[in-house]
């Protein structure tokens, strides 16, 4: 790898689950975005263990990703998680979440700095692509904090 850092924004989620592909709604957004060279979008999909390797080959990662936390559909919370119990559960049981990634991928080296947005839902759509208002509108807010966290502005919850 070359000495330049180099940044992952990694957007998570089902994108046939509504709310929940939140993630992969904002990676599609952001990939139209003019970063920096040293910055990459990935449409992370459902999460899952191939997802390794950008841990281990970008830092910092941006990652952002839908949770069930009771508060108002289309709240942002920005952390800068530690261990992988700092990691929303997977919202769906079949599929290996963020906690489960970032546990393997810390039995494997030191974890990179993270950032983690998470986009409050409220429920679980099957076979719908498309977003509540609350949670589209939150695509907005998405853009911004990412641009903060890459111009180092301090907004990070933890």
């Amino acid at each position: 790898m070359d000495h330049e850092q180099r940044t992952l924004i990694l957007g998570i989620g089902n994108l046939l689950m509504g709310d929940e592909g939140v993630g992969v709604h904002a990676a599609r957004m952001l990939e139209k975005e003019h970063f920096p060279d040293n910055v990459y979008v990935v449409d992370g999909g459902t999460g899952g263990f191939h997802l390794l390797s950008y841990l281990q080959e970008y830092d910092p990662i941006i990652m952002i990703d839908a949770t069930m936390d009771g508060n108002t559909a289309g709240t942002l919370n920005i952390l800068k998680p530690k261990f992988s119990i700092d990691f929303p559960r997977s919202l769906t049981a079949h599929d290996i979440g963020l906690r489960d990634l970032i546990e393997a991928a810390s039995l494997t080296q030191g974890l990179p700095m993270m950032y983690l947005i998470t986009v409050s839902i409220h429920s679980l759509s099957t076979l719908s692509t498309e977003l509540s208002p609350e949670v589209s509108a939150s695509l907005a807010k998405i853009k911004n904090a990412v641009e903060n966290i890459l111009n180092n502005k301090k907004l990070v919850g933890k």
